[in-house]
């Protein structure tokens, strides 16, 4: 029974030495799905913010002033660091009708290209707020 025991010394540190680099990158790969999913969120508020600020306007220049403002101040006020894009689509724009707005971000995983994710990732959210039907819009 000893010489089994002498046989067996070192197998933990083995075992351990294969096992920790594969939870390491276990670890790292839940830490870039919980960036991802928080960095969705934000962008997807930033544009539903953005839609809602311009149905406020009566214009379709200031509703797109308006929303390409209210977006890059959700970026600016935040600790996201993504290169984003803001399309508004006034085409429906006046009485009963709608506002789109698309935002099309690139966010980059910053210090996670061990476990072979990319730089970054393209995320695009989008938002379409209705307009006030009884309220006078101009073109």
């Amino acid at each position: 029974m000893s010489r089994w025991r002498r046989d067996e010394r070192g197998s933990m540190a083995v075992e351990i030495v294969i096992l920790a680099p594969v939870l390491f990158m276990f670890a790292m790969l839940v830490v870039a799905g919980g960036r991802y999913v928080g960095v969705e969120g934000d962008i997807e508020a930033a544009a539903r913010d953005a839609a809602r600020a311009a149905s406020l306007e009566t214009t379709r220049s200031e509703a797109i002033a308006a929303a390409s403002a209210t977006a890059s101040a959700s970026f600016e006020d935040g600790d996201l660091d993504a290169d984003c894009t803001t399309v508004v689509d006034p085409s429906n724009w006046g009485p009963d009708g709608s506002i789109r707005v698309v935002l099309n971000c690139s966010v980059p995983y910053d210090g996670l290209g061990l476990i072979g994710l990319p730089g970054s990732v393209d995320i695009e959210a989008e938002s379409t707020v209705r307009l006030d039907p009884y309220r006078k819009y101009e073109s």
